[in-house]
């Protein structure tokens, strides 16, 4: 059974199989990877680490001024499966929550399930009635990862990543 954790330097060299699945150059959703991030060194990725959970708090404690959200790894048997990062902050261009799950593990509900679980966190720690995820239009397994809990699509948009369907889910009744 998966879990979501947050980021860790335990973890270094299953986060680099995790990414090396995907292949070079490839922008894995959810992780907050920059084109810049050394992840390769062990002191590189301990400062990606470090700066991807330095906002992290408490549920309902108040959010910190600067644009932060909650990072967290989808991990089984000690192997990173993906991410998925709740914004705590509203995005219009990149919704609330983002996700990638990793070549290998995809098409074994691991992205329903962690989006459920985030689900729920924004309801608890942000008191959110809804939230909005995007994902890119000919992306159809993560359409259906997002209406598998309950996002209706509001429609679709030309982004400067091309065009995106935008789905709102209600988190309450």
């Amino acid at each position: 059974m998966p879990e979501l954790i947050l980021p860790t330097i335990d973890l270094h060299a299953a986060f680099l199989r995790c990414r090396d699945d995907w292949g070079p150059g490839v922008h894995e959703d959810g992780f907050g990877l920059g084109a810049d991030d050394d992840v390769d060194s062990p002191d590189g990725f301990a400062d990606w680490v470090r700066q991807r959970t330095r906002l992290v708090h408490p549920a309902g404690t108040p959010c910190p001024d600067e644009e932060h959200g909650s990072p967290r790894w989808i991990v089984a048997d000690g192997q990173v499966l993906g991410a998925i990062a709740l914004r705590h902050t509203f995005d219009d261009a990149l919704g609330q929550i983002g996700y990638g799950v990793r070549p290998s593990a995809r098409g074994r509900g691991v992205a329903s399930w962690a989006l459920g679980e985030m689900l729920k966190e924004a309801r608890a720690a942000l008191g959110l009635d809804r939230v909005l995820v995007i994902c890119l239009a000919d992306n159809l397994a993560s359409a259906r990862t997002v209406e598998r809990n309950g996002g209706v699509l509001d429609g679709i948009r030309d982004t400067g990543h091309g065009p995106v369907r935008r789905y709102w889910i209600n988190l309450v009744g």
